[in-house]
């Protein structure tokens, strides 16, 4: 089965050359029995290059079980995995089989397997290099054949590190690792992934779907969805139910994203959260009234230009004209107050034909600026400012060095 048509199988989205590259790798080993560790920050959809694998594999006709690390129990997770005999501990009132024993012959999926007890990752490491267990309250051996794909959005040298997770674990269970890699690297994705989203609510919700102006495409591109594919379908779902338009602009597209932190927020309205999401909502609100008040400029210099007269303006769009005009080439289209700038006055022009041209395609150029543009050369400003410490600079910004690292990567600027 080749990539495509496993893509089609399992209803992945995207080309990404990252993703496509984690799929292939998870085509390759299906047929093996090698262990494999799935990477990837949380959201990013994890748990579905297990069910590639199993599908894809031999023991397809054999049980799938996948099981949430996290979400069971440190007192019960050696029952849960392993079985228990009856009277082991308080509430086993009789024999149970735990998972390695029912999915003989299958699969088990470890989901958060950073989260298991130390205790456990003795016995799982046992499983692994000799394919035996045994029940909790028991001395009896069982064998077992089963194939290990094991996940976690933890950075596993960190836990090996701080005593967390066993070491000969790590590298027993990761035989072949495959990275998924998140959405924000995932670009030409986002937007596939957001129009999929919007018509399955459509069809769930039975209403039209929704759809994106270009400044809301923008938007969409350019935020790092730090909860990845989980968070994006959510806020998708959001916005369906909520807004009774079915053509979302920027200026309510907005409105539905969290402030760009690490780590999403516990809760969204928090204060800390709330203030970063004010800062980010005026900066965009700044941006595109700057994007309006340079094509409503960029009309009136060409009437200028065309006509060769006066005509009148405010205080505040003349101030708006000279900045303007402040890195135009010198000389040939430079205004003059023809009143006090405190009144509403005129502004007269002498001017070139043959310059008409180089105004325009200079209005042009700014308006088209994106907002990665503006985003790289705040960026520039501080490191230049800071001269290179990006602890100052990351502080000037109001983000994390973290952060600042990874955007300095992201726009291959000079460390």
């Amino acid at each position: 089965m080749n990539l495509q048509q496993v893509k089609q199988r399992f209803g992945i989205i995207g080309n990404a050359p990252l993703l496509n590259r984690a799929l292939e790798v998870a085509i390759q080993v299906a047929p093996t029995d090698i262990s494999v560790l799935v990477t990837g920050e949380s959201g990013t959809g994890k748990e579905i290059v297990p069910q590639v694998i199993h599908h894809l594999s031999s023991r397809k006709h054999g049980e799938y079980i996948a099981v949430n690390c996290g979400a069971i129990p440190e007192g019960t997770i050696d029952s849960e995995l392993f079985g228990h005999e009856k009277g082991s501990f308080t509430g086993a009132h009789g024999s149970r089989q735990g998972y390695f024993e029912v999915a003989n012959g299958g699969t088990i999926f470890l989901d958060e397997v950073a989260e298991l007890p130390m205790q456990t990752q003795v016995r799982l490491l046992r499983v692994l290099e000799t394919g035996e267990f045994i029940r909790v309250g028991s001395s009896k051996v069982i064998k077992t054949n089963v194939r290990v794909v094991a996940a976690t959005n933890e950075n596993m040298q960190r836990a090996i590190a701080s005593g967390k997770f066993r070491e000969d674990l790590f590298y027993r269970l990761s035989t072949v690792p495959i990275s998924l890699p998140p959405l924000r690297q995932r670009k030409e994705d986002i937007h596939l992934l957001f129009r999929k989203f919007a018509n399955d609510f459509a069809d769930k919700y039975r209403m039209p779907a929704l759809r994106l102006d270009d400044d809301a495409v923008t938007l969409l591109n350019n935020y790092s969805w730090p909860g990845n594919i989980r968070q994006l379908k959510n806020l998708v779902e959001q916005i369906s139910v909520i807004e009774t338009a079915r053509e979302i602009n920027a200026s309510t597209f907005i409105h539905y994203l969290p402030a760009e932190t690490e780590k999403l927020p516990s809760v969204m309205g928090g204060e800390s959260a709330g203030e970063n999401f004010s800062e980010r909502e005026l900066m965009y609100k700044f941006l595109f009234d700057m994007k309006k008040d340079l094509t409503d400029l960029k009309k009136l210099v060409i009437e200028l230009i065309g006509q060769g007269g006066n005509i009148s303006l405010n205080n505040d769009q003349a101030a708006m004209l000279n900045r303007l005009y402040q890195d135009v080439t010198p000389g040939f289209v430079q205004p003059r107050l023809a009143a006090p700038i405190a009144d509403p006055g005129a502004v007269s022009f002498h001017h070139d034909e043959d310059h008409t041209e180089d105004v325009e395609s200079h209005v042009e150029v700014e308006e088209s600026l994106s907002l990665e543009d503006r985003e790289k050369e705040l960026i520039q400003k501080a490191l230049e400012k800071h001269r290179g410490k990006r602890k100052y600079a990351a502080a000037e910004l109001g983000i994390s060095e973290r952060t600042l690292y990874r955007k300095i990567k992201e726009y291959n600027l000079p460390d």
